[in-house]
């Protein structure tokens, strides 16, 4: 049984840092990917970035390129991102995902329940 279990979420001023982690249990498919999506109110659910589990190759939302950045650490079965930079837009719940690669959702097969990231003006 596959668990995404996200932290690290809370509350920041723009230009503020925060990171986020997420414990991935039962998912040890050496071509798969674990993934940051976000989901603003009104909004569609965005990737935002990516890391192959075996290869390590990432993918990120040209949104954050240079702000963001997202690792893993095999042994402890977890993913990080990384959020340096923050803005207001930023704002969102954050999710955890395994699944194909890339940043499109409908590559994804599992999901956390996400952390609310809200930055300040």
């Amino acid at each position: 049984q596959v668990q995404l279990v996200e932290s690290g979420g809370g509350s920041v001023q723009a230009g503020g840092s925060l990171r986020l982690s997420c414990w991935a249990s039962g998912y040890s498919y050496s071509s798969g990917y674990l993934g940051w999506f976000r989901q603003a109110p009104g909004k569609e659910r965005e990737g935002v970035a990516s890391i192959g589990i075996g290869d390590g190759r990432r993918f990120y939302a040209d949104s954050v390129k240079g702000r963001f950045t997202i690792s893993r650490d095999n042994a402890k079965n977890t993913v990080y991102l990384q959020m340096n930079s923050l803005k207001p837009e930023d704002t969102a719940l954050y999710y955890c995902a395994a699944g194909l690669g890339g940043l499109s959702s409908l590559s994804y097969n599992y999901w956390g329940q996400g952390t609310q990231v809200t930055v300040s003006s």
